[in-house]
């Protein structure tokens, strides 16, 4: 997912540069909401291996 929010920047930035300011809002709000989703999915990820994971020795 992060990659798809990286690409939706790298469109955003390349429609800005040849002044297509509709697709350039468009891409750049799309990879933030990705970036987001992405950043809101790890965190859950890092809370959960943290206090779910029961590694050999742990009881």
């Amino acid at each position: 997912m992060l990659r798809w929010s990286l690409i939706f920047l790298v469109v955003a930035i390349v429609a800005a540069l040849f002044g297509f300011t509709g697709i350039a809002s468009g891409a750049a709000g799309i990879a933030k909401v990705l970036f987001f989703i992405f950043l809101v999915l790890f965190v859950l990820a890092l809370i959960g291996g943290t206090f779910l994971f029961k590694g050999p020795g742990k009881g």
